[in-house]
């Protein structure tokens, strides 16, 4: 099992950056795949980004390609995701989540253990 602590949210205008952070503990996270997802209100949760652990090879959704970087600190045990250039359609709760090696990134089913979210507010 492993613990996920996320902290980063906030409110930011468009156009502006946000870092989230993610610490995570419990296990060795040499076979993971950490991903951040993101839920806003009404609407799915939906695939943000991910990034194999030992690897670093990472995958990005089309709407934050470009913008959007993930990446992870081994010295402490944390994931980031630093986003710039955002808009208000990024407003939502965005979570990170840990799976396996061999799963679809994608997908939420994939992942075994999530952080409990931190909210982002892009103001226009």
């Amino acid at each position: 099992q492993v613990q996920l602590v996320e902290s980063g949210g906030g409110l930011v205008q468009a156009g502006g950056s946000l870092r989230l952070s993610c610490a995570a503990s419990g296990r060795s996270f040499s076979s993971l795949t950490m991903g951040w997802f993101r839920q806003a209100p009404g609407k799915e949760r939906e695939f943000v980004a991910a990034i194999r652990w030992s690897a670093s090879s990472t995958n990005y959704a089309d709407s934050v390609k470009g913008r959007f970087t993930i990446s992870r600190d081994a010295a402490k045990n944390t994931v980031y995701l630093q986003m710039s250039s955002l808009k208000p359609e990024d407003t939502a709760v965005y979570y990170c989540a840990a799976g396996g090696l061999g799963v679809p990134a994608v997908i939420p089913a994939s992942y075994s253990s999530w952080g409990q979210g931190t909210q982002v507010t892009v103001s226009s």
